[in-house]
Parts: C-alpha cells; structure tokens; sequence
C-alpha cells in the first residue's frame, strides 16, 4: 500500500521531493501492514474453505469476495485513514459519502478479473502474492482517490 501511495504522490500528483508527504504514505504502510495484509491472509483461506473442490469454485469465490469484502475492506479503509488522519467523525462520514460509492464502482472495474485469474489459476500459497502485484496499481489509485476527492475541499 506504501508502494501505491508512493507512485501516486511522484507519478499521479507529480509532487517533488519537497513537497512528498511522508506521513501519508506511512499511513498507507500501517494500514497495509496491520490491517489489510492479515485480513487478505484469513479472508483467502476462508474462502478456499468454503469453495475449494467445488463446481465453478473460481466464480463462487470471486463473487463472495466482491459482494461481501470488497464493500467491507473499501469502508474498512476509508474510515480507518480517517482515523489515522485524526479527522472528526463528521469529516470521516462526509468524504465517506462523497468517495466510497466511486471507489466502489472502480473496485468493480479491476478486482473481479484479476480475482477470476487469482482463484481459478493460483495455488492458495500463492493467491495473496498475486494480488499485492495488482494491488500496486489499485494502491496508486486508491491513495490518489481517498487523498485528492472530497479530502481536499476539507
């Protein structure tokens, strides 16, 4: 997630040197560090779970993971930066509103192809490297959309 967020301030937003927030890109490394990546880790092995050795696995497994966590995790994000920022629950609630829906919707655009390749070609050992390779991307976009939308009429 720090990886994203790195791109997106010097590729995205063009920031120089002087201008790079470091404290934001350490807020993205907390939250992939202590929340996502262990969450990934349990939610991969749920699902295998739940699915593995079934009729049409790949599919049950990839829309279980965009209709419940990609909702959950997208929240899970947008309140926890929120809370890392040290924002009033006002301002949370309000770039809540104004970013998740487009956020959602983009999530949408990317995640159930690459879940479709993740599950139905990768081992279980392998499904979470996968997806920190599609993730780069995601992150960037992630990092320039939760910082740069609503955030900055705050």
């Amino acid at each position: 997630m720090a990886t994203g967020d790195c791109i997106s301030q010097t590729v995205i937003e063009r920031k120089t040197w002087k201008q790079y927030d470091g404290i934001r890109t350490g807020r993205f490394l907390v939250f992939g560090f202590f929340v996502f990546g262990p969450a990934m880790r349990f939610w991969y092995l749920t699902l295998d779970k739940l699915y593995a050795g079934k009729k049409l696995a790949a599919l049950k497994m990839t829309a279980t993971d965009q209709i419940v966590m990609s909702p959950i995790f997208l929240s899970t994000f947008l309140i926890g930066m929120g809370l890392l920022k040290r924002e009033s629950p006002e301002q949370i609630k309000d770039h809540f509103k104004n970013d998740f829906p487009s956020i959602l919707l983009n999530n949408y655009k990317v995640w159930p192809a690459a879940q479709i390749i993740n599950f139905y070609f990768m081992p279980l050992q392998h499904r979470v490297l996968l997806v920190n390779f599609v993730s780069v991307g995601w992150n960037t976009y992630l990092s320039w959309a939760s910082e740069n939308s609503s955030r900055t009429t705050s």
